[in-house]
């Protein structure tokens, strides 16, 4: 059987990131210094998965890192793979925020609390959630059979707890900076259950180095 792969990797590190920031689609941060280094470690000490095309959210850290992992690459911008949008906890820590009123009903999933110019929850999950199998349709339909797509954190975790296997929620599916799972997925798959196998970690090797 002929699998199309495609391999998920989130964007490297930003300043805000490293202040534990809500950095979102309202901050369009560069990579720091720290999170090109560490891509560059990554890089290498691990072999990335090759990729005829790359696909990438439009927001800078997650172009960048596409520069530094496949460097001279064809690259597609995809606007709904750009972050969750935070709106006025945008670029603020959860200590700033944690008396606030708003912050606390934004937390409770009994809510359906939208901080002032973000996107709410159900607005992202369903931009987010149908990317995955919209990708493959793509890459099978242009008879590509291996790609690679940088994006962020939240929209990797949304796009596989739809849409890949081994069912976990969302929250099973987070990664580290420069790294992700690699997928596969055939037209009878695509068609018949619009699910893609979720078979390894990329880089490959990267989880049993650091276990």
């Amino acid at each position: 059987m002929e699998y199309t792969r495609l391999h998920l990797l989130r964007h490297g590190l930003t300043k805000g990131n490293m202040e534990g920031r809500y950095i979102g689609s309202g901050s369009d941060l560069p990579l720091c210094p720290e999170g090109r280094a560490q891509l560059e470690a990554l890089k290498g000490r691990f072999a990335y998965p090759p990729a005829e095309v790359v696909f990438t959210s439009p927001l800078l850290r997650a172009r960048q890192t596409a520069e530094i992992l496949y460097p001279g690459a064809k690259t597609i911008v995809l606007d709904d793979l750009r972050e969750m949008a935070f709106g006025s906890f945008e670029g603020r820590t959860p200590q700033q925020l944690v008396h606030d009123p708003a912050f606390a009903a934004w937390l409770d999933p009994t809510k359906e609390e939208v901080p002032p110019g973000a996107e709410s929850r159900q607005a992202f999950a369903e931009r987010t959630g149908g990317m995955l199998m919209k990708l493959f349709e793509y890459l099978l339909k242009a008879h590509i059979r291996q790609a690679a797509c940088i994006t962020h954190g939240g929209v990797i975790m949304n796009m596989l707890a739809r849409h890949a296997l081994p069912q976990r929620p969302p929250e099973q599916w987070m990664t580290d900076p420069g790294a992700g799972y690699s997928l596969r997925c055939d037209a009878a798959m695509w068609m018949r259950d619009h699910l893609a196998e979720a078979y390894d970690v990329a880089p490959e090797g990267y989880l049993e180095a650091f276990e």
